[in-house]
């Protein structure tokens, strides 16, 4: 293994166990020494900027949200890559057709024009409640990084009808987070790269959906999580240990890396 400069970690499933909705002590053991050997350390998900968690154990340097549609660090905007208009319109009423309810996301604002079960219980996962938006229809007109909703896969086509400039990620099976087509944490890692001068090689990943796909087949080095899905371990250069059972601090600790 080539010596790594950056990792990048998705949140929830991976660092964080779905139950305890914190680092464990030994997750910050791993990052505080990866962080203190000067590799960068980035947050990769598809959450939101305004629904990051704050870790007060420690410092992340850059961060790649609405699964890699917008990503900056401390001091700039690294990457913006926001959905056409048209169709977040024809979204939008591909959704009304199925009787789903949509949250948008532009930089500062998640709205929604409604809600179901399915949407509520998916913020949950993150600790957060949708706002529906007096101004949703205002909104419409700034730039929205993602689309969420309440979606199964047997309705995935009915969502994409007539859609070309957008696409389904998905990391649960009860909801899906809608992103541009030519978007995805494998961009995102790649235009990251390219600003702080590295090479893939001197990558590492950590993920567990199926939206991390194209993340760990960019870096050098893509490690699924033991609890991860049978997809991505089937794409991962490695498998590591449970999310609740340090998966990340032994990997670390048996590569070497810490």
């Amino acid at each position: 293994m080539d010596r790594i400069r950056i990792a990048f970690f998705d949140i929830d499933g991976t660092l964080v166990d779905f139950h305890a909705k914190q680092l464990s002590h030994k997750t910050v053991e791993a990052l505080t020494r990866l962080r203190s050997q000067g590799v960068i350390l980035c947050l990769a998900t598809g959450r939101s900027p305004l629904t990051l968690p704050h870790f007060p154990e420690i410092e992340f340097d850059a961060f790649l949200t609405f699964n890699g549609s917008y990503c900056f660090d401390r001091d700039q905007v690294l990457f913006s890559n926001p959905i056409p208009h048209r169709d977040i319109r024809k979204l939008i009423k591909n959704a009304a057709d199925i009787n789903r309810p949509v949250c948008i996301a532009t930089r500062n604002r998640l709205a929604a024009n409604g809600t179901d079960k399915d949407l509520v219980d998916y913020f949950m996962i993150g600790g957060c409640e949708i706002e529906v938006a007096d101004d949703f229809e205002a909104l419409l007109q700034e730039e929205i990084y993602q689309i969420m909703l309440g979606c199964y896969k047997l309705e995935y086509s009915l969502m994409m009808k007539d859609i070309h400039h957008a696409k389904i990620a998905a990391w649960w099976d009860r909801a899906v987070d809608i992103i541009p087509a030519n978007g995805g944490k494998g961009i995102a890692v790649q235009k990251v790269l390219e600003q702080y001068h590295l090479d893939p090689s001197e990558a590492i990943a950590f993920g567990d959906g199926n939206n991390d796909i194209e993340m760990l087949q960019t870096v050098g080095t893509g490690i699924a999580m033991g609890n991860a899905s049978q997809q991505l371990k089937a794409v991962a250069d490695d498998v590591c240990g449970h999310v609740a059972q340090d998966g990340i601090y032994h990997y670390c600790l048996e590569a070497g890396l810490i």
